[in-house]
C-alpha cells in the first residue's frame, strides 16, 4: 500500500506491517515477509509457551520466585529498578513482562520456561520463521559485548559512530530474537481465536495485553473510547515495534504488526512513535472497507 510506505517515509523509517482481519484472514501489508527484530516483542512467543507449560502441568503459574539485586537484567521498568529482593508468582512475573515490559520478570519467566520450550511451542502453531535467540540478558551482555563497551549509557554516547550499528547482532534478525510481520501478526489472531492454548490461557493473555501501559503506538491510531487496543511494545537502538490487536464495537478484531527501523539513532523520535499508530490505522481501515 502506497500510502503505508509513505507513512514511514515521513518518519523517517523503514518499517514493515501485516494486518488482519481475525475472524475472516482479509490481510493488507506492507513487506509482511521480510524478517524483523522482535525485541521486546519476543515476550509474546515467550508468554504464549509459559501459558502452554502451565497448561500442560509442566509448571505452577504461582510458583514462588525470588530474583535478587545482583541478577537483576537491566531496564527502566518493574523488578529491574527495584532495589531490594522481590518475591512474587511466576503469573505475576509474565504480568509485568508484558504490562510494563519489565525485562528482569521477563528473564525469571525465560529462565523457568527454556528457551527450547518457546520455540517448541511456535513449531507446534506452525510459526517457522519466528525464533526466540535469548532473553533481556543475553540481548544485553550482546550490545556491550559487539560495540566493546563497558555499559549502555557508553553504548548511547557512541551509536552513530560509523560501523557500530552494523556490528550490533541484536539488530540482526539472522543473530537475535526474529520474526516477520506476519507471523507476529499470526500468533496474535490466534491468542484471540483462542488457538495459541487452551480458551482460559487466551483468555488470561489477552487481559496481559489489554494491559500494556505504552498509548504511544499503535493505540495512538486509534484514539476512540469504544475501540480497544492490546499489544507489546519493543523498542532497541534504532528499532520500534509493536504486535497488537484492535476491537471495535461492532465485534471486528483485526490483528497487527508494525516493525520499524529508524534512519538515525535517536533515544526519543516521536515521529516514528506516531508513525506505527497512523500505519496501523490506515492497514484497519482497509480491512474494514467492503472488499
Amino acid at each position: 500500500m502506497r500510502r503505508l510506505a509513505e507513512v514511514f517515509r515521513a518518519a523517517g523509517v523503514t518499517g514493515h506491517l501485516h494486518a488482519v482481519d481475525v475472524d475472516t484472514g482479509r490481510a493488507v501489508g506492507v513487506g509482511p515477509d521480510e524478517p524483523v527484530v522482535l525485541a521486546s516483542v519476543y515476550k509474546v512467543p515467550l508468554l504464549v509457551a509459559f501459558h502452554r507449560r502451565a497448561a500442560a502441568g509442566a509448571l505452577d503459574p504461582a510458583e514462588r520466585t525470588v530474583l535478587a539485586p545482583a541478577d537483576r537484567t537491566p531496564g527502566p521498568t518493574g523488578t529491574s529498578i527495584m532495589l531490594d529482593e522481590v518475591a512474587m508468582s511466576l503469573r505475576d512475573l509474565a504480568a509485568l513482562m508484558i504490562t510494563v515490559s519489565d525485562n528482569a520478570a521477563a528473564d525469571a519467566v525465560y529462565d523457568r520456561v527454556g528457551r527450547d520450550a518457546v520455540n517448541a511451542a511456535l513449531d507446534e502453531l506452525g510459526l517457522a520463521r519466528t525464533r526466540v535467540a535469548g532473553n533481556g540478558r543475553d540481548l544485553h551482555a550482546s550490545l556491550l559485548a559487539d560495540a566493546a563497551v563497558g555499559d549502555l549509557a557508553e553504548l548511547w554516547d557512541r551509536l552513530d559512530e560509523p560501523g557500530l550499528l552494523g556490528r550490533l547482532s541484536a539488530l540482526d534478525p539472522a543473530r537475535t530474537s526474529r520474526s516477520t510481520p506476519r507471523e507476529a501478526a499470526a500468533l496474535l489472531a490466534m491468542i484471540w481465536r483462542d488457538e495459541a492454548a487452551p480458551p482460559a490461557a487466551c483468555a488470561a493473555m489477552r487481559r496481559l495485553l489489554g494491559l500494556q501501559v505504552w498509548p504511544h503506538r499503535l493505540a495512538s491510531g486509534f484514539p476512540f473510547d469504544d475501540v480497544v487496543v492490546s499489544g507489546k511494545t519493543g523498542t532497541l537502538a534504532t528499532v520500534r515495534n509493536e504486535a497488537g490487536v484492535v476491537e471495535y464495537p461492532d465485534g471486528g478484531r483485526y490483528a497487527v504488526a508494525v516493525f520499524t527501523r529508524a534512519h538515525v539513532p535517536a533515544a526519543v523520535l516521536p515521529a516514528a512513535d506516531a508513525a506505527i499508530g497512523t500505519a496501523a490505522r490506515l492497514a484497519v481501515e482497509a480491512l474494514r472497507r467492503p472488499s
